[in-house]
């Protein structure tokens, strides 16, 4: 809705001379009051020129597009017969963008009335006989999203669109066929067909063909730039360094940063002459770059995960939380995985041997056993008709408790999840950060779930990560980060965009993890994962997860080193040593 606003007029100095006749100030204020509220011809009739006078003010509305124009009588000095009228103008443009300055006019005496002395400064002070004036945005270049260490992650790019037009082509399918031609070797999925048929559904609107990269519309321009109805339309885009990189990552950060990396658009003022040249600039106001968005991610994390998993055949997943803060440092998965979605953070799967870190946890903490605990560890056991068996059936007799989480005794651990209650389980788990939901932004993320135990063989099974417990690698890196840290983190991807989660409860006190952390130790030390050893002080476990029918399994390895917790889980590769090679691939690459 357009508004005027005509607000105190200053004495006029000598009003009496004119004694009731119409005074000058009057005349004033009704023509800025007539222009300012959008009444051109109001105003123009108010002027000696009423024709040019309209056209003008309508041209420059038309231009500019004000959502509300102000204007303010600042000053009136009266002459014999003539009057100068000083005035400010304050246009509103939208979006934030505010103009304002001063400018004049005469006011002449006509018999019994005092008309405006048209000319075109009356609308600004610069403008001239044939112009008029035009505005111009000048949009912020987008800021580039950094790695935690300053590297560039995505940046902006100038994406060019090829859009064809079958109406305006002439022969649509001989043009068709020399885009399909010159385009195939960037997407092998244009064809002429498909451009055409494609471009049959627009109703008649030109047709996307594709969104070329600069570097690559360049290798085309030569043969598509002169065919009859394809026309080109550019901007700028946040584009992946390297489109390898987190794919299934970076699209979700982009929808994060977009409004961060806008920063606030400029716009400039200036005089256009008849032929549409331009003339002098009014006003600017530069456009201000936004800063640069950072990400928890490491590039060099997240290339040393990707590589780590990329020659496996089955979907295969690493993902890295640092303890000490929460942040994601990678997230990566294999073209299999990426195939099926982000499994890395929402697939549900049995976590095996891994979860023994919870029920070993659970066993300390209530006091049924203490790492040197001597506990059985025999090749089978039975529980209410179902033999749960050690891998390979191996015997180890009674060992202490840090030696049966080391060798991995299903046996042991199902005979200590018998002694818990229904939810004593869950609630460790929960404790370790295992069924804690998170919200970050961006991304969706499931920890996993460890439902009460509805008898004796589910509570046996969920001893050592079978049974109903289900996990993603997400969350048994944020246990593995919990387990070292001794809080349980809250994962951040994007510096400065927080995370919520339902994490409650007391934490785990040392005096439980302690022993905990020393059995990971051990396990790399003498146990399942000493393949691991060239690779520093790694503290983890390793996992068999078995599925399906019970023939197939997947390899995990969990567990962290210094500020990295990590989580390795390959799909149906039949053991976990495949995935502690793939844990080794990850942490040589760290360095």
């Amino acid at each position: 809705m357009l508004l005027a606003a005509v607000l105190t007029v200053l004495p006029l100095p000598g009003c009496g001379l004119f004694g009731s006749d119409p005074q000058p100030q009057d005349a004033a204020n009704q023509f800025v009051a007539a222009f300012a509220g959008g009444d051109t011809a109001s105003a123009s009739a108010q002027t000696d020129s009423a024709e040019s006078a309209k056209a003008l003010m309508d041209k420059v509305r038309g231009a500019l597009k004000p959502s509300t124009v102000l204007a303010q009588v600042s000053r009136v000095e009266a002459g014999d017969g003539t009057a100068r009228v000083t005035y400010q103008l304050t246009w509103d443009l939208g979006r934030g963008r505010l103009w304002a300055y001063d400018s004049f006019f005469e006011l002449r005496r006509h018999d019994d009335a005092w008309k405006v002395h048209w000319e075109p400064a009356v609308l600004h002070p610069k403008l001239a006989a044939q112009q008029t004036l035009a505005v111009q945005d000048a949009d912020a270049q987008l800021a580039p999203v950094l790695d935690r260490d300053g590297e560039p992650v995505l940046q902006p790019e100038k994406v060019i669109s090829v859009l064809f037009e079958p109406a305006k082509a002439g022969d649509a399918n001989a043009v068709a066929g020399e885009l399909a031609k010159a385009l195939s070797g960037i997407d092998a999925t244009i064809t002429a067909e498909s451009i055409l048929d494609l471009a049959s559904k627009t109703d008649g609107q030109p047709y996307q063909v594709v969104a070329l990269r600069d570097a690559d519309y360049q290798k085309v321009r030569p043969l598509i730039y002169e065919l009859p109805g394809v026309r080109f339309t550019s901007t700028f885009r946040l584009l992946a360094v390297d489109r390898k990189f987190a794919p299934t990552l970076l699209p979700a950060i982009r929808k994060v940063v977009e409004e961060q990396v806008q920063g606030k658009s400029g716009w400039r003022v200036y005089t256009v002459d008849s032929a549409g040249a331009e003339g002098e600039e009014l006003y600017a106001k530069a456009a201000e770059p936004a800063k640069a968005v950072q990400l928890a991610l490491s590039k060099k994390a997240q290339n040393a995960a990707q590589a780590a998993i990329a020659g496996e055949a089955t979907p295969s997943m690493i993902v890295a939380i640092q303890p000490s803060t929460g942040e994601l440092l990678a997230v990566a998965q294999n073209d299999p995985a990426d195939k099926e979605g982000a499994l890395a953070l929402t697939g549900r799967y049995p976590p095996g041997s891994t979860f023994k870190i919870v029920t070993a946890a659970e066993a300390i903490s209530s006091g049924k056993a203490t790492a040197e605990t001597p506990l059985g560890c025999p090749g089978t056991t039975v529980v209410d008709g179902r033999e749960i068996p050690n891998s390979g059936k191996f015997d180890k007799g009674v060992i202490p408790l840090r030696s049966a989480f080391a060798f991995s005794c299903n046996t042991t651990f199902a005979t200590l999840a018998l002694a818990m209650g229904p939810a004593d389980l869950t609630e460790m788990a929960r404790r370790l950060g295992l069924g804690v939901d998170y919200v970050v932004p961006g991304v969706t993320t499931i920890t996993g779930s460890v439902p009460p135990a509805s008898g004796k063989t589910e509570r046996a099974e969920d001893g050592f990560g079978q049974g109903k417990v289900v996990a993603s690698p997400f969350g048994m890196a944020v246990v593995a980060a919990t387990v070292a840290s001794g809080a349980v983190p809250k994962p951040v991807l994007v510096r400065g965009v927080e995370t919520k989660s339902d994490a409650g409860g007391d934490p785990v006190p040392a005096a439980v993890l302690d022993p905990v952390r020393a059995m990971m130790a051990e396990v790399v030390a003498s146990g399942t994962a000493t393949a691991l050893k060239p690779y520093g002080d790694v503290r983890g476990k390793t996992g068999t997860a078995q599925f399906g029918d019970g023939t197939h399994s997947h390899g995990w390895f969990v567990g962290y080193r210094g500020d990295v917790a990590f989580a390795v889980l390959l799909t149906d590769v039949g053991q976990s040593g495949t995935a502690v090679q793939a844990a080794g691939r990850f942490l040589a690459a760290l360095g």
